[in-house]
């Protein structure tokens, strides 16, 4: 199994910048795709992003593409997302979440087994 801890959630302006972290821990040697989903209140948990095992396949959801980048760091263990340009609409829980079926690149919550605790985004208008 893979823990997965996130931080660098915060308050931001509109418009600003904040970029979240993710450290893996645990079975690090296996192979994951690894994902960001959000959740916002009374919302359904939504796709963000995801990147595949090797880092050379991404994908977003049409909300953020162009604004959010995610990023792995294999020696640290970790993934990123920067978030540019933020929007109100963008405040939401962001979870880090991990598929051990690396060969596939899914946008959708139920196909990764490992998820973290959570950071809190918000971002004020």
């Amino acid at each position: 199994q893979v823990q997965l801890v996130e931080s660098g959630g915060g308050l931001v302006q509109a418009g600003g910048s904040l970029r979240l972290s993710c450290v893996a821990s645990g079975r690090t040697s296996s192979r994951y795709t690894m994902g960001w989903f959000r959740q916002a209140p009374g919302k359904e948990r939504e796709f963000v992003s995801t990147i595949t095992w090797s880092g050379g396949n991404t994908n977003y959801a049409e909300s953020v593409k162009g604004r959010f980048t995610i990023a792995r760091d294999y020696a640290k263990n970790t993934l990123y997302l920067l978030m540019n340009s933020l929007k109100p609409e963008d405040t939401a829980v962001y979870y880090c979440a991990a598929d051990d079926r690396w060969t596939r690149i899914s946008t959708n919550s139920t196909d990764y087994a490992y998820w973290g605790q959570g950071t809190q985004v918000t971002v004020s208008s």
